[in-house]
């Protein structure tokens, strides 16, 4: 049986308007990162997994540890359709100078 690689993407959206709210975004942020998550946006982790096993152990972690409110959506996609990934960058636009002034001198 070949090996089968593939990403698990863990999107969530928790409450962090009390302190006990806080406390448990970081503690299931933390968990994420403790079990080999790294942070594509805020709030968008990816972790590679090498074949369906480690998947699903890693799934029931997830679904052992899930934050009592909020929601926590998990997408488990391919390498290869993960390699097609488009990222998309703004370019840094330094020369452009914002001012009311008529005359410029550089």
């Amino acid at each position: 049986m070949a090996e089968r690689f593939s990403r698990i993407l863990v999107f969530f959206d928790l409450p962090t308007e009390t302190r006990q709210d806080r406390r448990v975004y970081t503690r299931f942020r933390k968990l994420l990162i403790k079990n080999g998550f790294l942070m594509m946006q805020e709030s968008v982790y990816c972790k590679l997994v090498l074949h369906a096993t480690a998947e699903q152990s890693v799934l029931t972690l997830l679904r052992r540890n899930r934050p009592p409110s909020g929601v926590v959506e998990i997408l488990t996609i391919t390498e290869r359709q993960y390699s097609q990934i488009e990222y998309l960058v703004g370019e840094y636009q330094g020369d452009i100078i914002q001012t009311g002034e008529r005359l410029i001198v550089l």
